[in-house]
């Protein structure tokens, strides 16, 4: 089992609110590192899985079942599946809070970020708490392995799998499953064949502006259409979608967003390249391990930073800029070589914004002074200096 940073943030939060929604895409981790937190709570636990017939019979009833659990925590998995839920549990956090249980009532699974969101704040705002769990990151697998972790991806199934081969016919299936299962659900009128479509699009492209046109054209769709399916990819937590930076600063600025496949081990399954020796040799080799620092790096930095990509029209730019307190706080540059060279304008784009932390994150892991300041650093270093700030 790989030991997930994230139980020890859920545990913390549950101490601190009387509910806590864990969100993250299907397949990361969220029932296991919930059941792991459940061994453990001073007052017991009930799990019910609300995919399951017999646990959703259970709820028939739900006010008096969940006010029959005490001062158990309940957890509720898939809790999208049961959206009227929400109006009942607000009903008895409220009264628990009132008898002197203020802390730790229920823990919330979901897959879909925005859909679940949407309806737990409208009834439980100031009553729940929210962690996000991605894929395994850098900093909870050895270092000396990474090249694995970027093969492969984050999902533990697929990192965990016998050989290369397994690890990508699991990953196959994982998106055959999102597909049929997931899409329907969440989105019953989108087409989950065009959206299949969209995703390896995207793979093919990972890292580039985003082009909704040539999307568009390329789908044989409009272009809200094409803003629709990407707000689902979004959503479920499959793809990121970086912002553009857009200060004022006196520059023309490109504003479109930069879209990446957020796990690269489904970028490489997209694409079909099983092994480092493939994916070595392909185009998206350089894109995916830009994809694969900044998701690991997001997930480091966490909420306290806000992320955005860089580029004006003269060419100045930043693959992953980040914001603190309002203003441009560090930049970063991704260079898959093991002797990272620093173009002009990454210089250029850093002074306009007076970012002083400059860094290029490069496969090893000396650390080493380059010109306009910046220094080459290794993934997982940065990762600690972000966990530190």
């Amino acid at each position: 089992m790989i030991a997930r940073d994230a139980l020890t943030t859920l545990s913390k939060r549950l101490h601190e609110a009387p509910a806590a929604v864990l969100l993250g895409p299907r397949q990361v981790g969220k029932t296991t590192l919930a059941l792991e937190l459940a061994e453990n709570w001073a007052s017991g636990a009930v799990y019910l899985d609300l995919e399951r017939p017999a646990d959703r019979l259970r709820l028939d009833d739900a006010d008096g079942f969940l006010r029959g659990q005490g001062n158990k925590l309940v957890i509720l998995d898939e809790i999208h599946r049961m959206p009227g839920l929400f109006e009942v549990l607000r009903g008895i956090i409220d009264q628990r809070r009132r008898d002197g249980q203020r802390f730790g009532q229920f823990l919330l699974l979901g897959s879909a970020s925005l859909d679940l969101m949407q309806q737990s704040s409208e009834t439980l705002a100031g009553r729940v708490a929210y962690v996000d769990i991605g894929p395994v990151h850098a900093l909870e697998w050895p270092t000396q392995d990474l090249d694995a972790l970027w093969l492969r991806g984050g999902f533990p199934d697929s990192l965990l799998a016998a050989d290369d081969a397994a690890s990508l016919r699991w990953r196959d299936d994982f998106v055959r499953s999102y597909l049929q299962r997931d899409v329907p659900l969440f989105a019953p009128r989108l087409p989950a064949e065009t959206i299949g479509r969209l995703w390896t699009m995207l793979a093919h492209q990972q890292g580039a502006l985003l082009q909704q046109s040539r999307l568009a054209s390329g789908l044989g769709v409009s272009s809200p259409a094409v803003d629709r399916y990407i707000d689902l990819l979004v959503d479920l937590q499959l793809v990121h979608r970086l912002r553009p930076w857009s200060g004022n600063i006196g520059k023309r600025l490109v504003k479109a967003p930069k879209l990446y496949v957020r796990d690269s081990g489904l970028v490489h399954a997209l694409l079909g390249l099983e092994s480092m020796h493939a994916l070595a040799g392909h185009p998206v080799c350089g894109p995916s391990y830009e994809g694969f620092c900044i998701s690991n790096l997001l997930a480091a930095a966490g909420p306290a930073c806000a992320a955005y990509s860089y580029r004006t029209h003269a060419g100045a730019e930043i693959d992953l800029l980040l914001e603190k307190a309002g203003k441009p706080w560090m930049a970063i540059e991704i260079k898959r070589s093991s002797a990272p060279a620093l173009s002009k304008g990454f210089d250029i784009a850093c002074t306009d914004l007076q970012v002083a932390q400059r860094y290029v994150v490069y496969p090893g892991i000396d650390r080493f002074l380059l010109r306009y300041g910046t220094q080459a650093v290794g993934l997982t270093e940065l990762m600690q200096l972000l966990r530190e700030a």
